[in-house]
């Protein structure tokens, strides 16, 4: 199986929307699915083609190309032969192009990103050819004499309320750290063409939507972000007239859903049209680690994307061994001392081998580590640049990092050279010091290559089920998070901003933002909610082969720009409904008539007698007690956004044992805002595991309208 280009022609002149279901609907004529029987159509699909022609790309066999040369409509058909690589990935991976079609209002799009602030002279944030800021906007940039806003940062803002300043911190809205700078770009950033880190990644930096304006809200210092500097962040950008809020941010899971500062401020921002778009959490793989996770946010998990990177290590005695993470440092082959960690404790502090064998900070003595490379062991914290840091701080030259499972993991670049080893080469690599009398190695540039498995999620990103409603299915979708680069600030020594390489749910984050803002750029009416499904149900299916949790690591797949403003039909929510929801997790009508400022928005009749698996999701989630016994109902209603007159028909996979029902299941519309209700009923038992993967799909022949449906045993 390989890529293959069929070309189609000119784009249809009768007005209908080229859509990446009507070529869904054409390979599902001709996969042979015995072969492919555990891959979807949908993921076959690389990506469509309708803007100024016809046809698709997408992952064939021999036979089935031989079917496809002979389907009326197709001109041609021919391997996708590689080009010179010229571009950043994550965009690309997605199907979402340089050449992509701009939204008509994208110029009129103010993103909001609540984080640690912008490096404004970066490339990514010049002005050149952006006009006034929207009329809309009411915010101010706080700057000072060390930060001015432009034409694309329009406005700026900082908060500092939890202590005070100290060395190291900026008193302005400019960014010390690089996430927040890492973050916008990601969402909002201009095409930058050369950018890499030290070379790697050579390409077009750019977000997904880099016509629109940005507003920074700088609440996350040295020390993480104050919840009420948060809340105030919050309560600005609504105030300012920002279309999405971007925050890739997180904390502790709150017991109550009126006591934290992400809740309540984004309930507020949805009660005013704006869409929040959350990072999950890095605390995966566990179960219900999920941080952002209430129905009215958009809570993004994160994907690894085509691209890993191979980085040498070579011993004194010849012996290679190929870590992973970027390192961007060349030693030019020159062989330099090896040391453990653990024979060289910071006695002086009161450190002992124990500490030291990780290198964790301050643990190691600087004059048996300074100009050396260190070896490392896996420390007790997950994140291996903290295990390291005593390395830099003894001014190791280089620094060979442990990890378990190297497949699942995604590194960070570090700031000295370094590669990322498993345990059993970590053991080899301890076994050649003890037994040579001067042990030396050296690591090499790193080599980028491509990840044929992705996307997959990755171990940090944090999974479901919901904790705090067990029948709200979160994440909410995927999106990259591993290796994306992105403008920061200046390093030391350096004047000009550069890019850099992160990995988290915190860069998955802004993808998904970008892709709201994309939609909403086509649709500036649609309620944050519609967004959201259109996100949902046009997100392209993931496999729990490669991501063994499944729903609960990817939600509903990975979210998919082309496809997002043309989802056929929508799953929407008011105020009310989330109103209603609240009511039937035992909040009082009076208490909710203040959060809302509206006495109309008590508990209705309708929130009695409410479920939450009733409020009108884009996705089915059931938890059980006994996986013998599975009895559920869930009632929901879609709005008509596609072609006028239609009939969807409900298409239903399901594990053997499960028994779904759709009734209605056939929905015909005559009009655009059409409402139609359906009842979807599952049962029977769970079968091999305690969690059950299916899926409804609305399917008019155009548009594919599709929903996980997730069954599972309560944790």
């Amino acid at each position: 199986m390989q890529a293959y280009i069929v070309y189609m022609g000119d784009k249809p002149k009768n007005g209908v929307p080229v859509t990446p279901d009507l070529h869904v609907n054409i390979l599902r004529d001709v996969v042979d699915n015995n072969i492919n029987n555990d891959i979807s159509h949908e993921a076959l699909l690389l990506h469509s083609y309708g803007r100024s022609f016809h046809g698709f790309a997408a992952m064939l066999t021999e036979q089935e190309v031989q079917k496809l040369a002979g389907m009326d409509g197709v001109v041609s058909i021919f391997p996708s032969k590689k080009k010179s690589y010229k571009t950043t990935k994550s965009w690309d991976f997605l199907g979402f192009p340089q050449t992509v079609e701009i939204g008509p209002l994208e110029r009129e799009i103010i993103i909001g990103v609540i984080d640690s602030g912008i490096w404004p002279e970066s490339d990514s944030f010049s002005d050149v050819g952006f006009g006034p800021p929207p009329k809309k906007w009411k915010g101010v940039c706080q700057g000072n004499e060390n930060f001015t806003c432009n034409n694309k940062i329009i406005g700026a803002r900082y908060y500092h309320h939890s202590r005070p300043f100290k060395e190291g911190d900026i008193e302005s809205p400019r960014d010390s750290n690089g996430h927040g700078t890492h973050c916008a770009s990601t969402v909002a950033g201009n095409l930058v063409r050369n950018a890499s880190q030290n070379g790697l990644g050579l390409g077009t930096a750019r977000g997904g939507v880099p016509s629109a304006h940005i507003a920074v809200y700088k609440v996350c210092w040295e020390d993480k972000c104050d919840e009420a500097d948060v809340l105030r962040a919050f309560d600005d950008a609504i105030a300012d007239g920002v279309d999405i809020i971007s925050a890739s941010i997180g904390g502790e899971v709150p017991n109550d859903f009126l006591h934290d500062a992400h809740i309540i401020g984004s309930f507020h921002a949805i009660k005013n049209g704006i869409l929040c778009s959350m990072a999950a959490g890095n605390e995966g793989p566990k179960k219900k680690t999920v941080t952002n996770f209430v129905p009215w946010d958009l809570s993004v998990a994160a994907t690894t994307i085509n691209r890993q990177f191979i980085t040498k290590l070579q011993l004194g005695n010849g012996k290679i061994y190929e870590g992973i993470s970027p390192n961007v440092f060349d030693l030019k082959g020159k062989f330099h001392l090896l040391i453990y960690g653990g024979d060289a404790p910071n006695k002086t502090e009161g450190g002992n081998k124990t500490m030291s064998r990780y290198c964790s900070p301050n643990s190691l003595e600087k004059e048996l580590v300074k100009g050396k490379i260190v070896l490392c062991d896996k420390g007790p914290t997950k994140d291996a640049i903290e295990n390291g840091i005593g390395a830099i701080q003894g001014r190791a030259i280089g620094v060979i990092l442990t990890g378990e499972k190297l497949a699942e993991e995604s590194p960070d670049a570090y700031p000295i050279p370094s590669t990322y080893v498993n345990f059993e080469e970590n053991s080899n690599i301890y076994k050649y010091i003890n037994q040579t009398g001067n042990p030396t190695a050296t690591i090499w540039k790193s080599q980028e290559i491509n990840d044929v498995l992705a996307p997959y999620v990755p171990y940090f990103s944090s999974r479901g089920p919901n904790p705090m409603n067990a029948n709200i299915l979160k994440p909410d979708l995927a999106a990259p998070g591993t290796y994306i680069l992105a403008a920061v600030p200046p390093t030391d020594g350096d004047s000009r901003a550069g890019y850099d390489f992160k990995t988290g749910t915190s860069m998955a984050c802004p993808h998904a933002t970008a892709v709201a803002a994309y939609v909403k750029s086509f649709h500036p009416e649609w309620s944050p909610a519609a967004i959201k499904s259109a996100l949902i149900t046009t997100a392209k299916p993931m496999s729990a082969k490669t991501s063994p949790q499944a729903e609960f690591a990817y939600g509903a797949g990975l979210i998919n720009p082309s496809r997002a403003p043309y989802p056929g039909l929508i799953y929407d929510l008011d105020v009310q409904d989330y109103v209603d929801f609240l009511c039937s997790q035992g909040y009082s009508g009076k208490l909710l008539e203040q959060v809302t400022g509206d006495k109309t928005s008590s508990c209705s009749s309708k929130s009695n007698n409410e479920k939450a698996i009733d409020l009108n999701y884009p996705s089915f989630t059931l938890c059980i007690k006994d996986p013998e016994f599975v009895n559920g109902v869930f009632h929901r209603t879609v709005t008509n956004v596609g072609s006028s007159n239609s009939t969807y028909i409900a298409k239903l996979l399901a594990p053997s044992g499960l028994k779904i029902n759709v009734d209605p299941s056939v929905l015909s519309f005559t009009s655009l805002g059409q409402k139609k209700s359906f009842v979807v009923t599952v049962k029977g038992p769970i079968e091999k595991s305690n969690i059950a993967s299916a899926s409804l799909v609305w399917d008019d022949g155009t548009f594919r309208v599709r929903s996980p449906i997730v069954v599972y045993v309560t944790v």
